[in-house]
């Protein structure tokens, strides 16, 4: 157990760091990263960009 809130606070602000990733989808077409994600045929996931109009699963 920590000594202190601050000691506390610390190990959470390094747990938040390691796990805040952002993943960004790039159009394949035109290296947009204006993707949206959208439900496909049979339930499946599908990705359009919308810059371009190309889409993909």
């Amino acid at each position: 157990m920590p000594a202190s809130i601050l000691a506390e606070v610390g190990h959470l602000r390094e747990a938040a760091s390691t796990r805040d990733t952002t993943v960004r989808l790039i159009c394949p077409s035109c290296g947009s990263v204006h993707v949206a994600q959208v439900l496909g045929d049979n339930g499946g996931i599908s990705y359009v960009c919308t810059a371009c109009g190309h889409s993909w699963s």
